[in-house]
């Protein structure tokens, strides 16, 4: 890998969370490193904050399937400003985000106080936001504006009946409730966390639902019940949205929670004409990535994440990865990297 060599602007090491694999597994520490173990990249970001996602994790708990390599900086979204850019794009001191891509999996990401990124990468932050608010929704939320949009576009209209968003008390379900519902959606949230509901109601959800009621539904087709689906679950509760989704209703597929295997029949898709619609938030392109963030912009404003979001310092993330992974965690955690 060429290396990127740091000029004068630069500093000349920075902190970092690193993953490495030793002889006693794989562990997580915080660590000092020098500024030229940086990847290589077209553009250095001062980091200022992540944000902890289920995907985070998994990593930074040593899961396999995340980190393709060894040691690596986790963290799947940042926010910062430019230091420099090789190629003129970015200017130093402007304010981006960076969700996806494959930071924090085959390339080191978020969990740092510098960054290397390539230039198409990046994505301005919206004028009248700051890196906090990024964070706060960071990938679990644009996911679930990307989940939204989707909806919409399939026809998906306030007043078609009610929306169904699992894993609701999660990161992406908990934007997707507050979004839909501020769309005008009469949404159902889903959890298997029954202590959430005055949570969930207070986000705009109309009515909450157990997890067991999803999983239930086993014939191929249910009763019509979903105009639209956001669902960050999958497996047997997809199955279960999925066949008691309405007629030319559409499902927004953006997660494995409760597993990756999809039991189903093709009978919604041609009897329903039901829209199975799936969300990657990792390749997303730049104008649809810049349009999502202009909505969240617009429709999430600093006061509306107050209510979901927890700050919490880098030095906390090893304590953190396990309580996600064990559905501890409600809403967004924003991970000062600073702190």
């Amino acid at each position: 890998m060429t290396q990127h060599v740091p000029t004068s602007t630069l500093p000349v090491t920075y902190r970092a969370l690193r993953v490495e694999k030793t002889e006693a597994g794989i562990q997580a520490s915080l660590q000092t490193l020098p500024t030229t173990d940086l990847p290589d990249g077209d553009v250095t970001v001062q980091v200022t904050h992540s944000s902890l996602n289920y995907k985070d994790g998994l990593a930074v708990s040593g899961q396999p399937g995340v980190l393709r390599s060894y040691p690596m900086t986790p963290g799947i979204d940042l926010a910062g400003t430019v230091l420099e850019d090789r190629t003129g794009r970015w200017q130093a001191g402007q304010s981006v985000i960076l969700t996806g891509w494959g930071i924090g999996e085959r390339q080191d990401g978020g969990y740092a106080t510098l960054a290397r990124a390539n230039a198409d990468w990046l994505v301005a932050q919206p004028a009248g936001t700051d890196a906090h608010w990024a964070m706060s929704v960071g990938t679990a939320g644009f996911t679930a504006m990307l989940a939204v949009m989707a909806l919409e576009e399939h026809g998906v209209t306030p007043g078609d009946g009610e929306v169904l968003v699992t894993g609701a008390a999660g990161g992406v379900g908990s934007t997707a409730v507050a979004l839909l519902a501020a769309a005008g959606h009469t949404v159902v949230a889903s959890t298997g966390r029954p202590q959430e509901e005055a949570y969930l109601l207070g986000l705009g959800a109309s009515r909450v639902i157990g997890r067991d009621e999803l999983p239930a539904l086993k014939r191929p087709l249910e009763k019509e019940r979903w105009a639209g689906v956001v669902d960050s679950v999958g497996g047997a509760t997809l199955a279960g949205a999925y066949a008691s989704t309405r007629a030319h209703g559409s499902l927004a597929v953006c997660g494995l929670a409760g597993g990756s295997e999809l039991n189903a029949s093709v009978f919604p898709l041609i009897l329903r004409g039901v829209n199975l619609l799936g969300i990657d938030s990792v390749t997303c392109p730049a104008p649809r990535r810049e349009a999502a963030w202009a909505r969240l912009a617009r429709d999430l404003k600093p006061d509306a994440l107050a209510a979901v979001t927890h700050t919490r310092p880098l030095s906390d993330v090893p304590a953190l990865a396990g309580q996600i992974l064990a559905g501890q965690i409600r809403g967004r955690t924003v991970i000062d990297v600073t702190g």
